[in-house]
């Protein structure tokens, strides 16, 4: 459905995430571009690289992470165009099995925190039903409650909050 949107995905997840940080509140610890310092070294491990240090990371060092730990896990290339960019956003920010659960919950699908062949049945059901925009303004409201309930939102969450309006405001330009 949506494996065109693979790259322009990656183009504005990237934009968010922005350059190297080491926020001392940030639970991820040392990140940059949006790779924390711990998925990245298990990555190297897992496919024999050699380490960079954090903050040498260039685009080409990540894309292959994002595309394997989030867009492939999330089964983006099986959502509808423009929600396949925010359970992919939401899955970089805050975890797969958190955006995977986020998106059965919503579509009434078995809460596993695993998109597979049921959670995209009980998607396309309900993309059906009501649209694929009211599913993303649906997707994106839940997610940004999800925010607003984390101790770390006074410090983060006037980002958290432009995050989700331009990833769906974007992702309403890819239906």
């Amino acid at each position: 459905m949506a494996e065109e949107n693979w790259k322009k995905s990656l183009e504005l997840v990237l934009k968010h995430e922005g350059g190297y940080v080491n926020h001392p509140e940030d639970p991820g610890g040392e990140t940059n571009l949006g790779v924390t310092k711990a998925v990245y070294e298990e990555w190297c491990m897992e496919n024999d690289l050699v380490q960079k240090d954090m903050a040498d990371l260039v685009n080409e060092d990540v894309e292959p992470i994002y595309k394997k730990n989030y867009w492939d896990r999330t089964k983006a290339d099986d959502l509808p165009a423009g929600l396949d960019l925010c359970v992919f956003d939401f899955a970089v920010n805050a975890g797969p099995g958190r955006a995977a659960g986020y998106i059965q919950a919503l579509v009434g699908s078995e809460q596993d925190g695993a998109i597979g062949p049921n959670t995209l049945k009980a998607v396309s059901e309900y993309v059906e039903k009501i649209g694929v925009e009211r599913t993303i303004e649906k997707y994106q409201n839940d997610r940004q409650r999800y925010y607003e309930k984390l101790d770390t939102f006074k410090t983060f969450g006037r980002g958290w909050t432009k995050r989700v309006k331009d990833t769906t405001k974007e992702a309403l330009k890819l239906i």
